[in-house]
């Protein structure tokens, strides 16, 4: 049975908490706008770490591609983990991999479809 907080879980809330801080502060890259950190995965050895982001933007612009986002985060991902080199106490760094997390988005639209669904059932005078 694995324990309760194992040691990848611990070293990946700690990279969650402090690329957050390093994109919105350190990465100058124009493509890269309101960005979330939603979660890390750390592999078993600790040498890659899979960071989902969210990109806020409620009707993204020219440079809020999202495609565009994660590609800019990737490409910044030895900056970025130069700079957790610095910060985090570790022998190795993982390398990071950024990809796109559609779990917010997937939120809102089941919750915006819940609430449709019952307006209409309220129009319809089911309740």
């Amino acid at each position: 049975m694995p324990r309760e907080f194992s040691r990848t879980r611990r070293v990946g809330e700690q990279i969650q908490r402090e690329l957050s801080g390093m994109i919105q502060r350190e990465v100058k890259d124009p493509r890269v706008g309101w960005v979330t950190v939603t979660g890390v995965e750390v592999s078993r050895d600790m040498a890659h770490a899979r960071v989902y982001v969210s990109v806020l933007s409620s009707d993204p612009g020219p440079g809020q591609d999202v495609g565009q986002v994660v590609t800019a985060l990737n490409h910044a991902s030895g900056f970025l983990r130069r700079r957790l080199s610095q910060t985090l106490v570790m022998r190795t760094i993982p390398q990071l991999h950024f990809q796109h997390d559609v779990s917010i988005e997937r939120g809102s639209r089941l919750s915006s479809l819940i609430d449709q669904a019952l307006a209409e059932d309220e129009k319809k005078g089911g309740r």
